[in-house]
């Protein structure tokens, strides 16, 4: 009979729960009772006058209706007003009060681009300013453009709002931010930034103060144990520098020494000429040798005879060849 009363007790109390607002977090986390069904909120997607801008509608029906923002049943010990972010579910929950929580849908970081941890909101800006890091560049020169920063606007690839992170005072580069690309929203399509459709994050941004915590859980769904980030990306090679080529030293063979050298014009240059050499000195003479003659001038003949007055016929001289000249002129 104990047994039976204790039974009847368990399920009087069970009963109780269910029909009470707001079930038990444990008997939902043990498959005792539903959560409450999510509540979506409606007409948050129209077009929106902002400032100098206007946020175009964004076609409701064709938004998954597990990413439209809703009120939900969420089970947490974390204080209201933190952000809780489920890349593997594309969802982000901000925690409104004890289990409740308001949930959007977003696009994620893409395979290689994923990242967990916890880190704050540092910073808010309404259509900032976008500047695609160098990485993005390489990827994707077309961005080049944009290297001094893209100013805020509609087509802005940071929306109409950015949440700023930092973990332990340094920022990796990561944002919460909206798109004018609503339809990546459910997606894996970000390079490690959480987006919003722009109706959603410009919500977020007038909820959540600077300094509130965010909390990324893992690729798997479960809370982070620390900050886990995704491999550097390769740095491209730098080009090669071909050093000049140091003049070698020209090494004429041996044995060419006597080859003719050619002058400027290519024809074979005059051999430059060989001074005489100075007369040795006159060696002592041998015994056989004869004695070296001086010649001494010739006497003028005596004047000769007059002769008598007549025709003279003079006959002319022949020259006298000299000695060793030669035949040809």
């Amino acid at each position: 009979m104990q047994g039976i009363g204790m039974k009847l007790a368990s399920a009087t109390m069970v009963a109780l729960l269910l029909g009470a607002c707001v079930p038990n977090a444990a008997l939902v986390d043990a498959g005792l009772a539903e959560p409450p069904a999510p509540q979506l909120i409606p007409d948050v997607y129209a077009a929106r006058a902002d400032g100098t801008y206007t946020v175009p509608a964004v076609p409701v029906e064709k938004v998954p209706v597990q990413y439209q923002r809703q009120s939900v049943y969420f089970p947490t010990e974390e204080v209201p007003g933190t952000i809780i972010i489920n890349p593997q579910a594309r969802l982000l929950h901000l925690v409104t009060g004890k289990n409740q929580a308001i949930r959007y849908g977003i696009s994620v970081g893409a395979a290689g681009f994923e990242w967990s941890g916890e880190a704050i909101v540092a910073n808010r800006r309404p259509w900032p300013t976008w500047t695609p890091p160098p990485e993005m560049i390489d990827r994707k020169p077309e961005l080049a453009k944009w290297e001094k920063g893209q100013p805020g606007g509609p087509t802005n690839p940071l929306g109409a709002r950015a949440l700023y992170l930092e973990t332990n005072g340094r920022d990796y580069g990561y944002r919460i931010h909206g798109t004018p690309d609503w339809q990546s929203i459910g997606r894996n399509a970000s390079s490690g930034c959480i987006r919003m459709i722009n109706q959603d994050v410009m919500d977020l941004y007038e909820r959540v103060p600077a300094g509130a915590k965010v909390i990324v859980m893992t690729r798997d769904g479960q809370m982070p144990s620390g900050l886990t980030l995704p491999p550097p990306a390769p740095k491209k090679p730098k080009p090669a520098v071909v050093a000049a080529a140091e003049p070698k030293e020209v090494v004429v063979p041996s044995g060419l020494g006597n080859l003719p050298m050619l002058s400027p014009m290519g024809a074979v240059a005059e051999p430059a000429e060989t001074p005489a050499p100075e007369a040795p000195a006159s060696p002592t003479a041998a015994d056989d040798t004869p004695p070296a003659v001086t010649p001494t001038a010739p006497e003028a003949p005596d004047a000769p005879a007059p002769q008598a007055e007549g025709p003279v016929t003079t006959t002319p001289l022949l020259p006298v060849p000299a000695t060793g000249a030669s035949e040809s002129l």
